[in-house]
């Protein structure tokens, strides 16, 4: 074999080795843009998978998306004022779910859609909403989608009482989530309280609203 063929064979076997030492990396850093959507939305990225068929080009084409049109989005905190508006009368909604169950659900999907208004994310849509919410909070929208086929359900004579109960129930996380009120932290900048109870006026902490079975 002539030199310049041994040098042929050595720089392609270099490249092959150089490809292959670059893929091991992308995949120990997580497979790249793939990853970087699933670690963005979490549960919401299996959800769009699941509802795209498995298709994961067409899931990750629309959450891409997503993050074009809402990435970013400016939003704003609620004024106290109005805060302890919704807390009351998420409170309110729950004395009523233990009279009628179907009202309270629309109520509650009714709130919700006010509350993501005020907060600053579009309201002309329900579907533009929730795409909107789901860049922003990806770990809890779907509490707000299955509150929203609730109360559909529940107009329609098809929702029992149990499952009127648990979407509510698992949509309280996304109404914390949203009513939470900003504080500023110890280098001036503004963050957020945690979701254990929400100080209302005078100190008073006032809890959202909890739905045991007992209650149902």
């Amino acid at each position: 074999m002539s030199t310049g063929a041994i040098i042929i064979v050595v720089v392609a076997a270099v490249l092959v080795v150089a490809v292959l030492a670059a893929g091991i990396v992308v995949r120990a850093r997580g497979g790249g843009g793939k990853n970087a959507l699933r670690r963005h939305f979490g549960p919401e990225y299996d959800l769009n998978v699941a509802e795209h068929a498995g298709d994961i080009r067409a899931a990750e084409r629309e959450l891409d998306e997503r993050l074009q049109l809402y990435g970013d989005l400016k939003t704003e905190p609620l004024s106290g004022e109005l805060r302890e508006r919704y807390l009351a009368e998420w409170v309110g909604t729950q004395e009523q779910f233990i009279e009628s169950p179907e009202y309270a659900v629309a109520g509650a999907d009714q709130l919700l859609a006010r509350l993501a208004r005020d907060r600053g994310y579009p309201s002309d849509r329900y579907e533009e909403q929730v795409a909107a919410l789901s860049v922003h909070h990806a770990d809890s929208v779907q509490g707000y989608r299955q509150l929203h086929v609730a109360a559909a359900r529940a107009r329609e004579g098809r929702a029992d009482t149990e499952e009127l109960r648990e979407a509510v129930v698992h949509a309280r996380p996304f109404f914390e989530e949203l009513v939470k009120p900003p504080h500023h932290a110890p280098d001036g900048h503004q963050g957020h309280h945690g979701h254990h109870g929400h100080a209302g006026r005078g100190g008073r902490k006032t809890h959202a609203w909890h739905i045991g079975k007992a209650g149902a």
